[in-house]
């Protein structure tokens, strides 16, 4: 059996697991990533685009933002349109000059690619039976299969970067972690056309027919979103249904300037929050989606995960380059501080956009939860002081530092 050595294991080349391994491969610390499936396959996951300045700084420090600061668009608000009424929220203003930027999640992926094949870095591609050995020892490992031959990975620690259906964290044993979990009565309807967008800055629709919004990825691609039930699928939204739909849910205003056309891609995302606790065990680390999931309301998921990121990568520096080894077990509180602050906030917001209908929501029934949230959402959107709250959640807390 071949065997490998590497300071670091990464399980997952999705964006966090290449951000990850970038930011590493420039503190000198050693690091392979084994992925579950092709390359081409994880680019052609259609995910969000809406980046905190935490994420902008991490994919400059990783070498690997030259596209993004050509092509990625720096976004100063973003409005919230309650039946056709819209408030502005003035992200520089109300923050005291933070912005967030549109690119899109794929092209993250695509420039990370880009930069570990540009240094020559080790990537398993199709790495099958992946298995998780002696975590809690002073020598754990990796077991997988590739190109038909068993590898055996020698490592200091790992990562799981492999998402919410991923090995990692079903290593943790179940006695161990505590998983919280919200399962929304929704999903999102997505159309990602090559159409000019219906606006510069992106619209959150709250309708009586459901919540929309309107989003892109560059001034000639865009993204739109429908409320959907969970009972829908894709093949019961034609093109034509879909744009008929966003006309009715965006305002008036906005539909008139509407232009359709062919989809690149549909799909329906479910809405779940996800957290599980604790994000380290032994020599394990849960970054992303392996650890939390949120709704796509608000754009927190991926900036959680850069945030995990983060926070690890200043731990394993520490430990590799100021011979500090006791500072991992401050990894999974640091991060599950900013995951709940997260997650709270998107539940906030989603509970505030979108329609619940039948479902049972809380403890009281659901169409007095909606006059709640209507009315929680109307006072925060007319004074200033609610429109700070919002504006300085919506472009991310600070990143914690060590202590």
């Amino acid at each position: 059996m071949p065997t490998l050595n590497t300071q670091v294991a990464i399980i997952g080349a999705g964006p966090s697991g290449l951000l990850l391994g970038q930011l590493l491969t420039k503190q000198g610390i050693s690091n392979i990533i084994l992925e579950r499936v092709s390359g081409e396959y994880v680019l052609g996951r259609i995910r969000a685009g809406i980046l905190e300045q935490g994420l902008v700084d991490l994919m400059r420090e990783a070498g690997a933002s030259e596209r993004m600061d050509k092509e990625g668009e720096a976004h100063d608000g973003f409005e919230i349109a309650v039946n056709g009424k819209r408030t502005h929220i003035n992200l520089q203003e109300l923050t005291g000059g933070k912005t967030v930027m549109c690119y899109g999640q794929t092209e993250i992926t695509r420039d990370l690619m880009a930069a570990r094949e540009k240094a020559r870095l080790q990537t398993y591609y199709e790495a099958s039976d992946v298995e998780l050995q002696n975590v809690k020892s002073d020598s754990p490992s990796v077991s997988f299969q590739y190109q038909g031959e068993t590898y055996q990975l020698a490592c200091d620690y790992i990562v799981g970067c492999d998402g919410y259906h991923g090995v990692s964290r079903k290593t943790i044993p179940e006695h161990v972690r505590t998983e919280f979990e919200r399962v929304y009565p929704f999903g999102w309807l997505g159309l990602l056309s090559d159409t000019p967008p219906v606006a510069e800055e992106l619209i959150y629709c709250k309708s009586e027919r459901g919540f929309a919004l309107a989003s892109r990825r560059s001034t000639t691609r865009s993204r739109y979103y429908l409320q959907v039930p969970l009972t829908d699928s894709v093949e019961d939204w034609s093109d034509d249904a879909f744009w008929d739909e966003l006309k009715m849910r965006l305002p008036n205003e906005s539909a008139a300037k509407l232009v359709t056309g062919p989809s690149l891609e549909k799909s329906i995302a479910p809405l779940r929050s996800f957290v599980c606790e604790p994000m380290q065990y032994g020599k394990l680390f849960l970054v992303g989606d392996a650890a939390h999931i949120v709704p796509p309301t608000g754009a927190k998921g991926l900036n959680l995960a850069a945030s995990d990121v983060a926070t690890l990568t200043k731990i394993l520096t520490r430990v590799y380059c100021d011979n500090d080894p006791a500072c991992i077990e401050q990894y999974s509180a640091i991060a599950l501080r900013r995951v709940w602050h997260g997650e709270r906030f998107s539940w906030w917001l989603s509970s505030m956009l979108h329609n619940f209908g039948e479902t049972a929501v809380s403890e009281i029934d659901n169409k007095t939860f909606e006059r709640f949230m209507s009315s929680e959402l109307e006072y925060y959107l007319a004074n200033e002081e609610g429109l700070k709250v919002i504006a300085n959640q919506y472009v991310g807390l600070p990143y914690e530092e060590l202590y």
